[in-house]
């Protein structure tokens, strides 16, 4: 009697088991990693990280030579600063001391004119009492125009000097500091992206390239796994996936953890897997699979490590 209640125990536990493991489906942890390149191309010459160290954002993970870059920057500020200087210059006119030269010929010329002025009517008045030649007094007037003239050739260039340049030369002048600005900020970014920083935070799976090695632009230097971008792809048979919904719990068995670790589906493949090239059929539908993706919090995915086999069992809601 005991020998048959232990065998039934023991087929009862079995039956268990096997009905436990059969909602189990197999799968393996995938991760999506950030390939953290320069778009510039340059001699590795500086890596601040290494494999499997925690990285937080905004800490620095690899520098390039940057000769050619800052020289570049430098040129450009320079350039830029002689444009300001070229323009500030455009709008102020002429030096203080060359309008003031300008101010005394004027000043000169309009006492010539004055005098030229008292002339004309001085012998003016001679020639009406005929104490005066006619000649004097075209002498005179022909002086009195001249220094009319004069005086009002001075007093047009006093007020062009106090303008400053023309507006059309202001703004060519202004039109290449805008010109110069843009390329200072080419420059600076440049500059900058030779030193790339850690975009969020995460786990350093791999560095691809070693100090002193050459690097093309665009390649990646460090490889990055946010804890977020870890996730487990399972395989459901196609007699189950309709009752698989979308952030439903899921437990996934780890070997050598106790524990399972509980994640949510997070994707559910619209298409089958492995379909055989034949019409469906009642034989051929149970081999067809649908891929499911579940995902964890960050304390979770730290746990997991890709390219490890699990086993996944779904917890309806």
């Amino acid at each position: 009697m005991k020998r048959a209640l232990c065998l039934f125990a023991v087929a009862g536990l079995l039956a268990a088991c096997s009905r436990s493991d059969s909602t189990r489906v197999q799968g393996y942890v995938e991760g999506e990693f950030v390939y953290v390149a320069s778009p510039l191309a340059g001699q590795l010459e500086t890596l601040t990280v290494r494999r499997g160290q925690e990285v937080k954002p905004g800490d620095p993970l690899f520098a390039l030579e940057h000769g050619a870059e800052s020289a570049q920057r430098d040129e450009a500020e320079r350039k830029l600063a002689q444009a300001r200087a070229t323009l500030a210059d455009a709008k102020q006119g002429q030096r203080p001391s060359e309008i003031e030269a300008l101010r005394a010929q004027l000043q000169q010329a309009q006492a010539a004119q004055a005098l030229a002025e008292t002339e004309f009517i001085r012998q003016e008045k001679l020639v009406h009492t005929g104490a005066a030649a006619v000649q004097e007094l075209d002498r005179a007037r022909s002086t009195r125009d001249q220094d009319r003239k004069r005086t009002a050739q001075l007093e047009a260039d006093l007020q062009t000097a106090q303008l400053g340049s023309r507006s059309g030369q202001i703004e060519a002048a202004a039109a290449n500091v805008r010109a110069l600005e843009a390329a200072l900020a080419r420059a600076d970014w440049d500059l900058a992206q030779k030193q790339q920083a850690a975009p969020m935070a995460g786990l350093v799976f791999d560095t691809l390239y070693q100090t002193g090695e050459w690097v093309a632009a665009g390649r990646p230097i460090v490889e990055l796994l946010p804890p977020q971008n870890v996730k487990v792809r399972a395989f459901v048979p196609e007699g189950r996936i309709g009752s698989l919904r979308y952030g439903e719990t899921a437990r996934v068995f780890v070997d050598g953890v106790d524990a399972p670790c509980s994640g949510k589906v997070s994707f559910i493949s619209p298409r089958a897997e492995y379909t055989p090239p034949v019409i469906y059929s009642q034989e051929s539908r149970g081999k067809l699979v649908f891929m499911v993706e579940v995902r964890f919090d960050a304390a979770t995915a730290a746990k997991l490590h890709p390219g490890q086999p699990v086993d996944v069992e779904f917890v309806a809601p």
